[in-house]
């Protein structure tokens, strides 16, 4: 039996197809990193004994509060599928299936009277937990 072709069953999955080539074509990395968090990686990396080929690597897993959660940490190994963000010197490493959930977003670090953090300022949270290192999408 011949299925009639659902165009609205194939939606997600072509928009992700596109949106992946756009991200292939252009040399913009959909996220980004803030000043501060590129000085605060410096800084962490620089105290480290062995800082050389020291990175920060963002990734996105299932989990936390929300549903998704943020992850960092320090990492040496640079993977085939990582996407470099580099800004004053920092790097970061972020896989490609982390990157579709921060199309868009920003690292940023933040110092305020209740800690100092990590923090991702992402439009395609719809809501988040109140540390903010868990969201939930749309």
């Amino acid at each position: 039996m011949v299925r009639p072709y659902n165009q609205d069953q194939n939606r997600p999955a072509l928009q992700q197809c596109f949106r992946n080539q756009e991200r292939a074509m252009s040399d913009t990395p959909t996220f980004t990193m803030s000043a501060s968090a590129a000085a605060r990686i410096l800084e962490i990396i620089s105290a480290q004994p062995e800082p050389e080929g020291l990175a920060l690597r963002v990734a996105v897993l299932a989990g936390g509060c929300n549903g998704f959660q943020y992850q960092f940490k320090l990492d040496r190994t640079k993977n085939e599928d990582d996407v470099l963000i580099e800004r004053d010197g920092a790097t970061v490493y972020v896989d490609e299936t982390s990157l579709d959930l921060l199309e868009g977003a920003e690292l940023e670090f933040v110092d305020k009277l209740m800690g100092a953090h990590f923090t991702v300022t992402n439009p395609n949270a719809a809501s988040a937990c109140g540390c903010g290192t868990s969201f939930s999408l749309a």
